[in-house]
């Protein structure tokens, strides 16, 4: 099963793709951690981000890049924080990465949703702000809606958090 969650900076979007993860999953859980860590200010988030899941019994993986190639037990759940972040990693890697990189991202979602018994992607809400990018910001970012796209297609369920009110696009619900 595959379930898209989605939502603004700090809405309450990780919150709740961790108790969905948690409270569906009785085997191994798996956090896949995306953001790389350059400054104070992601080791805080990071740091954060533990806290919110201590207690919840996920291992943390860290997979910035490279998704199509994490291998994960059979049967489990996979937690992954979050496809904007692994995006950025892939398509600002450079000129070969960025070419295939909504590809290989697709197909890392894919066989994680035909190995798990539950995956859940977290995306983020960043189409609406009005702001004109620069070329490549811009392409990155049609990359991504590109990407949000295509796993709310294939997705058992799809919600967007809202000021931490889950919202059900798709789906079941809780």
């Amino acid at each position: 099963m595959l379930a898209l969650v989605s939502g603004g900076s700090a809405s309450g979007k990780s919150r709740f793709a961790e108790d969905l993860a948690a409270g569906r999953s009785a085997g191994t859980r798996i956090y896949v951690a995306t953001m790389q860590v350059w400054d104070e200010e992601s080791r805080r988030r990071v740091a954060r981000h533990r806290a919110m899941r201590a207690g919840k019994g996920f291992a943390t993986v860290e997979r910035p890049l490279d998704l199509e190639r994490l291998e994960v037990p059979a049967g489990s759940t996979v937690l992954l924080e979050d496809l904007p972040n692994l995006a950025a990693n892939e398509w600002f890697g450079g000129a070969e990465r960025r070419a295939s990189a909504r590809e290989r991202i697709l197909s890392g979602v894919e066989r994680l949703k035909a190995r798990t018994a539950l995956t859940v992607v977290v995306a983020n809400e960043l189409f609406s702000d009005g702001i004109d990018y620069e070329e490549e910001t811009a392409a990155y970012l049609d990359m991504l809606a590109r990407l949000d796209r295509a796993i709310a297609r294939e997705a058992d369920e799809v919600y967007e958090v809202v000021c931490g009110i889950p919202v059900c696009w798709k789906g079941g619900g809780r």
